[in-house]
């Protein structure tokens, strides 16, 4: 029977799906509809990147040894604290006799896959260089892409480590591009981050000359490179994590005006409230962040009185890949920025 979710993968708990499956079979046995990878590179989500530095150290040999417990113990890079995990670049190894696939990749393409680490098959053999900057991960490995599964094929005009950093976040520009309008008041947190500064971008191309953008950014060192790209306005270094000094902080620069739509691409968790509290009543939060808690961000709005629609960061949105890798084609400043991280 086809099985283009996956599911005869799932180990424990039966019966679950692939991503939230505490431990899925990680067996490099291409099915009739998956396509095996022989894999280059993984591009870890920031937030779990961050979270495993936090807890091991910052050092190369102690986040291998974790990324490498990790796999093993669930069949996947599925971070047990932050329930994320990024993405790879690789090359087609085999392609399943039935896979819906077959018509558009061929064995021997390299693609980057548009699903998450959490739900993929994966098998390290060995880890070979780890960029603790940059959350990428260079491997010996294979994985498996499901046939629900996205993939894009590498571009040529553009590196293949800009390339993958682009497509591990790019729903945050295409979900920016359909919620941002003219002239709207528009906040993004975690500004200086690889999310941040995609949607910095396709801010500034959607509100056009009226509208006002503000850059909320913890490092001094982001903030500067943020102020130099010219998108935002206002650039303020705060710690979203104290929404009071973070309020204060921005009505110092905008005023009374709150955002009409705040943007949420912090890689650390507690910054939910400081994102509701700068937002208007009946603006919009968009939690692209992996950190965010939602009962925090529900229960945190009703204690504070603010009545503001929230929305989940969905990854994936129809032509986001094309989306944010021609955004930065057209940006030279931030294809710069890409290039030198």
């Amino acid at each position: 029977m086809a099985d283009p979710y996956g599911l005869r993968r799932v180990i424990e708990p039966s019966g679950s799906m692939p991503q939230p499956a505490w431990k899925i079979d990680n067996t490099m046995a291409c099915g009739e509809d998956e396509i095996l990878i022989d894999v280059d590179v993984l591009n870890i989500d920031a937030a779990s990147f961050a979270q495993i530095k936090t807890e091991v150290g910052a050092g190369e040999a102690s986040v291998t040894k974790k990324m490498m417990e990790i796999v093993a113990t669930r069949g996947k890079h599925h971070n047990p604290v932050t329930g994320s995990g990024g993405m790879l670049i690789g090359r087609v190894a085999e392609i399943g006799s039935r896979s819906s696939k077959r018509e558009e990749l061929k064995v021997g393409d390299r693609i980057a896959t548009l699903v998450s680490l959490s739900l993929t098959p994966l098998l390290i053999e060995t880890v070979k260089r780890v960029d603790l900057a940059t959350a990428q991960v260079e491997i010996e490995g294979q994985a498996i892409l499901f046939d629900s599964g996205l993939c894009v094929k590498m571009p040529d005009d553009l590196p293949d480590l800009v390339t993958l950093a682009v497509c591990d976040v790019c729903g945050a520009p295409a979900q920016t591009a359909r919620l941002v309008k003219p002239g709207q008041t528009v906040a993004v947190l975690g500004a200086g981050g690889k999310a941040g500064t995609l949607v910095l971008a396709q801010v500034r191309r959607n509100i056009g000359t009226n509208g006002r953008l503000i850059a909320i950014e913890y490092a001094e060192s982001s903030a500067k490179e943020i102020r130099a790209m010219g998108y935002a306005d206002a650039v303020i270094v705060a710690d979203a994590r104290n929404p009071v000094t973070t309020l204060a902080l921005y009505e110092q620069h905008a005023g009374s005006a709150l955002a009409d739509v705040t943007i949420n691409c912090v890689s650390v968790a507690g910054t939910e409230l400081a994102s509701i509290m700068i937002t208007k009543d009946r603006g919009l939060v968009y939690f692209f962040s992996m950190a965010t808690s939602f009962t925090t961000a529900a229960l945190g709005a009703e204690g504070v009185g603010k009545d503001v629609d929230m929305m989940i960061g969905n990854g994936y949105a129809h032509g986001h890949a094309e989306l944010a890798l021609d955004l930065v084609r057209g940006e030279p400043g931030l294809l710069a920025l890409f290039q030198n991280h």
